[in-house]
């Protein structure tokens, strides 16, 4: 399995690819909700927030974006596809994510895919500082790993070549390293950039799963 990891903006490296040549593009891109203004750390009373600075992690996308990863890869999965709905055909093989939650976040988040399925329902508590598996958390809005294991092997194929042109802190990668499938990240930020590439680098280094 290969990976080739990306430190840059996507709309810059993203045209360098030709139209169709990856097998699907499976991505968490920004919502533009406004989480990265310093929003998170009024989240709780229970315990203290973790404060992750003020970065451009949530601008949100512009139609350009969007453009771009439909023509990239032969197929999509956009986590917060709900927030670009205006951009994207429809579909009726979204993905809702139960994320078993409390408080004011959202009970559930919602992937668009390019797929001709049935709409699937993934159940993985992630409420706060309670998660149904332990699991560090590097980016605010980083996926549970399982999630995105869970994604790939029932979305894209074993060999395949998955891009993630908002790559973050490395999940989407870890999960296609674990499954068998070829990755391509992209990032913008140097700091999430680097914990990507251990965090990658290291699952190179564990046996791959197998029959999920």
């Amino acid at each position: 399995m290969t990976v080739q990891l990306y430190l840059g903006d996507c709309l810059d490296i993203l045209p360098t690819l030709e139209a169709g040549s990856v097998d699907a593009v499976v991505t968490d891109p920004p919502y533009g909700i406004g989480e990265s203004g310093k929003r998170n750390v009024t989240r709780s009373n229970l315990a203290a927030v973790k404060e992750y600075g003020d970065y451009a992690w949530d601008d949100k996308l512009t139609q350009r974006h969007i453009e771009a990863l439909l023509k990239v890869g032969h197929s999509q999965v956009i986590f917060g596809g709900n927030f670009y709905a205006n951009w994207l055909p429809p579909s009726s093989s979204w993905i809702v994510w139960d994320k078993d939650n409390t408080g004011d976040f959202a009970d559930c988040e919602l992937a668009w895919t390019s797929h001709q399925k049935a709409v699937r329902k993934f159940t993985w508590r992630w409420n706060g500082f309670i998660k149904q598996r332990p699991e560090k958390r590097w980016h605010p809005t980083q996926k549970p790993l399982a999630l995105m294991e869970w994604t790939v092997v029932n979305y894209t194929q074993p060999g395949d070549t998955i891009l993630d042109p908002f790559m973050g802190s490395g999940t989407t990668g870890v999960a296609c390293v674990k499954t068998g499938r070829n990755f391509i990240g992209i990032e913008i930020d140097p700091d999430y950039y680097a914990i990507a590439e251990k965090r990658i680098a290291e699952a190179q280094m564990q046996p791959r799963l197998e029959g999920i």
